[in-house]
């Protein structure tokens, strides 16, 4: 008896192992020794993702929400965290508290600062996508409109409570910001609206 069958590859395919299978793979393209499969397949030239005809192939604000709410929690757990250090470490030396007594007064800074500062970023962070999102649907699109009258409309809501005077530096502030995130991203070539309007002039 042969041992010819050792060297050939695995095959569950009972057609397969007639000659006239194997000289139309021989003929037709080869195939791989290891898993007996044609690597063509694999050579694919299709999309990786599949969009709905007419959808958008980036994230909606309603998506990137999720993303920005939570990067804004930790960047303000950083910053009051470190903030927090550093004013605990300023009030022990003057108490001139030492010890377990100054580890527990810098825990409680950190902590307690860093919590408000993650709260008041997450809370605006909230604010800002909730306006975009409702923006985006009542507009019917999304560009750099909805950003500024996001970034506007939130301001104004924090500071809502503080007094007009306070309410209208919130606004500014929101508006401010908002423009210039747009302006940078203008900048960068990620305005759709902006490349649509240079190509037409």
């Amino acid at each position: 008896m042969s041992d010819d069958y050792l060297s050939k590859p695995l095959s569950f395919d009972p057609v397969s192992e007639s000659p006239a299978a194997s000289s139309r793979q021989k003929t037709s393209s080869p195939i791989s020794p290891y898993l007996n499969y044609d690597p063509r397949f694999l050579q694919s030239a299709q999309p990786e993702f599949i969009f709905p005809e007419g959808a958008s192939k980036q994230r909606g604000r309603f998506e990137l929400a999720f993303s920005q709410i939570g990067s804004s929690v930790m960047v303000g757990a950083t910053i009051g965290g470190m903030a927090g250090l550093y004013n605990g470490i300023k009030a022990t030396s003057l108490a001139n508290q030492t010890g377990k007594l100054r580890r527990t007064q810098l825990l409680n800074h950190v902590m307690k600062q860093g919590s408000a500062t993650a709260n008041t970023l997450g809370t605006i962070a909230v604010m800002y996508s909730g306006f975009g999102v409702l923006m985006q649907w009542a507009r019917g699109e999304d560009d750099e409109i909805n950003t500024v009258l996001a970034g506007t409309t939130t301001g104004l809501l924090y500071k809502s409570t503080a007094g007009l005077r306070k309410c209208a530096i919130g606004g500014g502030v929101g508006f401010t910001l908002a423009a210039l995130y747009c302006l940078w991203g203008i900048s960068q070539g990620r305005s759709s609206k902006f490349n649509d309007y240079k190509q037409f002039m």
